[in-house]
Order: structure tokens, then C-alpha cells, then sequence
């Protein structure tokens, strides 16, 4: 009290007298703390960029064409060609690694048939569906996480949580055994009339999952649940409800590799090459006398914002004549050699197919070698 300290402190104390106050940090601090550093680093802004990805939201679509003006910075230029064109062959290497990996349906098999057939009622069809779906999450993440839940009718179901979502504190350096962790995801809702964005915090822990909300920064308990849900709850014939555990966090993590790391980073530069190859090439092709660069002799006119106009409106260009000096209009362009954009898409392409670790199936279409230990290869 003397202090003044609102939360624990550490005193250190000699002779009666406070030698120092070390402020303890809480629960909660902690937390808050870790989710703040989390939120926006580079690890988890890569795992986001992988699912944007996959649905072709690329870098390429923001891009401006540029030119230099005044003290030699770069600026926007709008009157000029700027297309945007993605050919999204890294979503075509999920594909194929999510299809290599978990496209034949796995077989359950025991010799006690009556549990074999409770176990097939579990991992049915739409167990098997949900694991290619969180084959595609862990490529695009690096790591997905399955959790295992009852659902309202009792029933024993799954859910698939992306990397960006789940931010987990490991016991090992090895990545093997949880101690807990955070779900952070973003859920819509009405102030009133008006609707806003909340972000909410669970906490998974052995005993159940707390509830919070995420505010300026800080995790406040969410006051519309119950402040620790436990992930299975029994009731007996008087109907009593008694809390159960999974005697551990019933969060599995399924790894694409030791590192954790998205496909996308082996491929991002490659995948950004090709949409650039290809936007730029379609941009040269686009470039003609109404929108490239012109080389004016004795043009009849001063505004040279008037001359683009009548130029884009007529396609005309009125010059004069004087005397010796004639007037005349020419084009000053690059010629655009397609065999060197398509030498170079073809690089990129076999590039990223070989950082991605994938293969080319088009290469098994032309026939060329096709024998069966090329087909049992693919």
C-alpha cells in the first residue's frame, strides 16, 4: 500500500528499508504482451499472404506503373497500360501436394467389427473432406490445427484452424508438447445500429478455454460466456452437469515439415515474377499511338494535355509547316521480342515448380517418355 502499486510487485527488501520494486507481470499482461508481438509479425503476416494467395489475391494487384519526376523520386503515372495479370501456379502446387498427399481416402480397418464400424461413423466421408481442406491449410500456413469437439447434440466432431489464427506456447524446442494457447480471430457485431468489428481471445488450456476480448491492446474477460468453458461436459441421471477434460489441449498440429514454414516462401518471388512477366507483356502489346510516347515537330498548339486528348478523341494530329522545317509526329517505343518473354516465363514456371518440390504435368501430356516408371513417378 505504501507503494502505491495498483497490481503484484516484487519487493526487495533489506534492514525494513525498500530497496527496489520489481512490478510482477500477470497473466494477462503476459498474454496480451505475446498477441501484440504476434499479431503483426512477419511469421504470421507470411501465413496470412499463403491463403491470400491460394485465392489469387496477389502483390500484383496493387501495383502501379511509375515514372520518374520531379527530384529524380519515382511517381504514379494513370494515362499508361497497367494490367494486373496473375497466372496463380502456386494455388496449382497446393493443389497438387494437398491431392498427392491426402487425395486417396484412408481405409479403417480392425479386427473388432462393431468398432469398426463406430470408428467409420466418426471418420466418415465428411471427416475425409475435412482433412484435405486442412491439408491445403497446413501448405498455405505451414502448419494447420485440428481440434476435436462435441457438438450440440452430443455428437463427436472436428474443426480446422488456420496457422494465423492459433499462436502456441510449446514446452520443447522440438514443437511437441503444448503448454497452451491463444485463438485469436475477429467476429462481426452491432454497437447498436452499427455494426463494428470485435476481436476475440480464447485460451486453451487442460482444463477448458477462457473467453476474451481484445481492446486497445489488452484482453478483457468476455462477460457473455462463462469464464471458463470446459471442453466436455456429462450429465448424470439427476441431471447434473459435471465438467470433463481431455487430460491434455485437444489441439493437434498437422506440419508441412520441421521449420513450420508456408510453401509460399519458397515460391513468392518466382510467383511475383510470372505475374510481372506477363502484366508487362500485355502492357507493351497495349502501348500504340494514343497512349505511348510521341516526338512532335512543329506541333500547331501549346497544351500538350490538349494534343492527348484530340489525339485519343479524333485519332487525328494537326502539324504545320514553316518554311524549310517540316512538321511530322513519330512514335518512340521498344519493340517487344515475344520469344524473350516466353523464354523467361518458361524459367519462372520450371523454377517454381522445382522450389515447390511439385512436378510438370504438362510434360507427361506430350507423350514424350511415357512409360511406367514415368507414370508411377508423377
Amino acid at each position: 500500500n505504501k507503494t502505491g502499486l495498483n497490481r503484484s510487485a516484487l519487493l526487495l527488501v533489506k534492514g525494513g528499508d525498500i530497496l527496489k520494486i520489481k512490478p510482477i507481470l500477470s497473466d494477462l499482461d503476459f498474454f496480451s504482451r505475446e498477441i501484440a508481438e504476434w499479431k503483426n509479425s512477419p511469421k504470421r503476416l507470411l501465413q496470412i499472404k499463403g491463403f491470400l494467395y491460394y485465392d489469387s489475391e496477389h502483390d500484383i494487384l496493387r501495383r502501379k506503373r511509375t515514372a520518374i519526376g520531379e527530384n529524380g523520386e519515382a511517381v504514379a503515372v494513370d494515362n499508361l497500360p497497367n494490367n494486373r495479370v496473375i497466372d496463380n501456379q502456386y494455388g496449382k502446387m497446393v493443389n497438387q501436394k494437398a491431392d498427392y498427399l491426402l487425395g486417396k481416402p484412408f481405409v479403417v480397418s480392425c479386427e473388432n467389427k462393431d468398432y469398426e464400424k463406430r470408428l467409420k461413423r466418426i471418420f466418415g466421408a465428411s471427416f475425409k473432406r475435412m482433412l484435405k481442406s486442412a491439408g491445403k491449410a497446413l501448405l498455405c500456413g505451414g502448419i494447420a490445427w485440428l481440434y476435436p469437439f462435441y457438438d450440440e447434440s452430443g455428437k463427436l466432431s472436428f474443426r480446422v484452424f488456420p496457422a494465423y489464427e492459433i499462436l502456441p506456447f510449446w514446452k520443447d524446442s522440438r514443437h511437441t508438447v503444448l503448454d497452451c494457447a491463444i485463438r485469436l480471430y475477429r467476429v462481426e457485431a452491432y454497437d447498436g445500429f452499427v455494426k463494428k468489428i470485435v476481436e476475440k481471445a480464447e485460451l486453451f488450456t487442460k482444463d477448458g478455454v477462457r473467453n476474451f476480448i481484445l481492446e486497445n491492446g489488452r484482453l478483457v474477460p468476455d462477460i457473455s460466456v462463462p469464464e471458463c468453458l470446459p471442453y466436455v461436459s456429462a450429465k448424470d441421471r439427476t441431471g447434473t452437469v459435471y465438467p470433463l477434460s481431455w487430460g491434455d489441449i485437444p489441439l493437434i498440429p498437422l506440419k508441412y515439415g520441421e521449420a513450420e514454414s508456408p510453401l509460399l516462401k519458397r515460391v513468392k518471388s518466382l510467383q511475383d515474377g510470372i505475374n510481372a512477366m506477363l502484366s508487362d507483356f500485355q502492357n507493351n502489346m497495349q502501348e500504340d499511338a494514343r497512349n505511348t510516347i510521341l516526338v512532335l515537330k512543329n506541333y500547331d498548339g501549346e497544351d500538350l494535355g490538349e494534343f492527348r486528348r484530340n489525339l485519343a478523341a479524333y485519332g487525328a494530329v494537326k502539324v504545320r509547316c514553316d518554311g524549310d522545317s517540316g512538321g511530322g509526329v513519330e512514335t518512340l517505343s521498344v519493340n517487344v521480342n515475344a520469344d524473350n518473354f516466353k523464354l523467361i516465363l518458361s524459367l519462372l514456371k520450371r523454377a517454381l515448380i522445382e522450389n515447390a518440390m511439385g512436378y510438370d504435368a504438362s510434360e507427361f501430356r506430350t507423350g514424350v517418355n511415357l512409360n511406367q516408371m514415368n507414370i508411377q513417378s508423377m
